[in-house]
């Protein structure tokens, strides 16, 4: 007798679970981003161009969204709505998912 279960309710927990990690995974994108922008990374190395080429489509519309008059406090507003804005969609989507 096998141990493991084979239902489509566990199968759409598993997908839920993905969705919940993939949004996660996009947030810290972007928090990673704003903490290397407000800590002064080098925008020549390569690593925070990586980051930088990731962060900026994911942040879709926010950026841009509030203008502050500050550079970092706009930075920390736009891309932390985006931040939210995924884990709240993906979460979300997730609950759908495991109805």
């Amino acid at each position: 007798m096998s141990r493991w279960r084979t239902s489509t309710r566990s199968g759409s927990f598993t997908a839920a679970r993905v969705i919940s990690g993939v949004g996660a995974v996009f947030a810290l994108i972007e928090v990673l981003y704003i903490l290397m922008n407000l800590f002064g990374a080098n925008p020549a190395n390569a690593f925070f161009r990586f980051i930088q080429q990731l962060a900026e489509p994911l942040a879709l519309f926010f950026p841009g969204l509030f203008q502050l008059g500050n550079a970092n406090l706009d930075l920390i507003i736009n891309y932390g709505l985006a931040a939210i804005f995924w884990v709240v969609v993906t979460s979300l989507l997730a609950r759908l998912v495991a109805r």
